[in-house]
């Protein structure tokens, strides 16, 4: 088929033996592909007819290839009419060494396509969900996966549209036989490229972290919110972004809450006074915690944790589901508790007591002892 386009070609340039070769070979180009345009325009409309609603991921992958789609058309265009221009030798090794770097181009932009569509596919299979460890540990190991491929992919491109051309085909070659100072200076070049992709793999095989975990790192509190494949994104509490490099949870110790589960113990203390009524207190605290939705029903105790010089400590435990429910039912509590003292045990708060010792009276007036407690 190709050879009877050509052989059209060549009949319709001896008619315009007239005009320049170079013009006449543009022209012949420019058209080829316009048409690519037009038939690639008229074949995504009929498929997109004949999917309709059916195939929303069918849809979704045309809709996301369209443009590779598009220039691979006009790639293969240019290739069956590019023998059939009349160029020079030169202008057309140019020309044919640009398609191919650019066939190269579409072959690593396909395959990246593919990896990521393989992963959201892969994905839809899990509800995403902050209490989910299973569907939570897939999600991590097929983004980070995915995109250390892609990192893959992408340098394998580059480097093999690179090698079309001799002079850097034969750098290439001289350097990797080499072992002398440019080999060197190329390794130390990788060694970051090198660090974060066997990082990513690490990551995504041990799963130190995983998206939604929450995290304590160089003393900020937030939850993993993005793992791509130099850097991870800590979305902190106040809504603000820490950026980490990869490599920062393979080899600095950090804190992971959530790594075998999203479960969190609150914790409240409050100081009331040595004359308080404990057990009354513990009732009106495990009142409060069981009235909350937040608690998850399993872990609740109120302890008498320290003895100061005036004040008794109290400390109460309870658990929720995530870290975020276990701090806002210790404030909620702490309200709570407090609100309870002032209005119906107001002698239960912190207090300083003087008494006064009978005694001859002194020139600076009666002695006084303050008390502790």
């Amino acid at each position: 088929m190709f050879e009877n386009i050509r052989a059209s070609l060549t009949e319709w340039r001896d008619y315009v033996a007239w005009a320049p070769d170079g013009l006449v070979g543009a022209a012949m180009l420019a058209l080829a592909a316009l048409l690519a345009l037009v038939i690639h325009s008229a074949l995504i409309r009929l498929l997109l007819r004949v999917l309709k609603d059916r195939h929303p991921y069918l849809r979704s992958f045309l809709s996301s290839t369209m443009g590779l789609t598009r220039l691979a058309l006009i790639v293969l265009a240019l290739f069956v009419v590019l023998p059939a221009a009349p160029f020079s030798f030169e202008v057309e090794s140019v020309v044919t060494n640009v398609l191919m770097v650019t066939a190269i181009g579409l072959i690593g932009w396909a395959a990246v396509i593919a990896i990521d569509m393989t992963a959201d596919l892969y994905l839809k299979r899990f509800a995403r969900d902050a209490d989910n460890l299973y569907a939570r540990k897939h999600l991590t190991q097929a983004r980070v996966l995915a995109r250390a491929i892609d990192t893959i992919i992408i340098v394998a491109t580059v480097g093999a549209a690179l090698m079309t051309f001799d002079s850097v085909r034969h750098y290439g070659v001289s350097l990797f036989a080499s072992a002398g100072v440019a080999g060197v200076v190329a390794g130390l070049a990788a060694r970051p490229l090198l660090s974060n992709l066997f990082a990513g793999i690490q990551i995504a095989v041990a799963q130190p972290i995983r998206i939604d975990d929450s995290v304590q790192v160089e003393n900020e509190v937030g939850s993993v919110e993005e793992i791509t494949s130099t850097y991870v994104v800590v979305r902190l509490w106040d809504l603000r972004r820490l950026v980490v490099p990869l490599t920062y949870f393979i080899e600095k110790p950090f804190q992971n809450w959530t790594r075998e589960s999203t479960r969190r113990i609150g914790a409240m203390s409050l100081h009331v006074d040595y004359t308080a009524p404990v057990e009354r207190i513990r009732s009106k605290a495990v009142e409060i915690v069981q009235a909350s939705p937040l608690w998850d029903g399993q872990d609740l105790k109120l302890q008498v944790t320290e003895a100061h010089e005036r004040t008794i400590e109290l400390r109460v435990i309870a658990s929720a589901r995530t870290s975020g429910d276990a701090f806002d039912l210790a404030c909620e509590l702490r309200e709570k508790l407090l609100t309870f003292l002032q209005s119906e045990l107001p002698s239960a708060l912190p207090r300083v007591r003087q008494q006064a010792l009978s005694g001859p009276p002194s020139a600076s007036g009666p002695d006084t002892v303050r008390l502790g407690g």
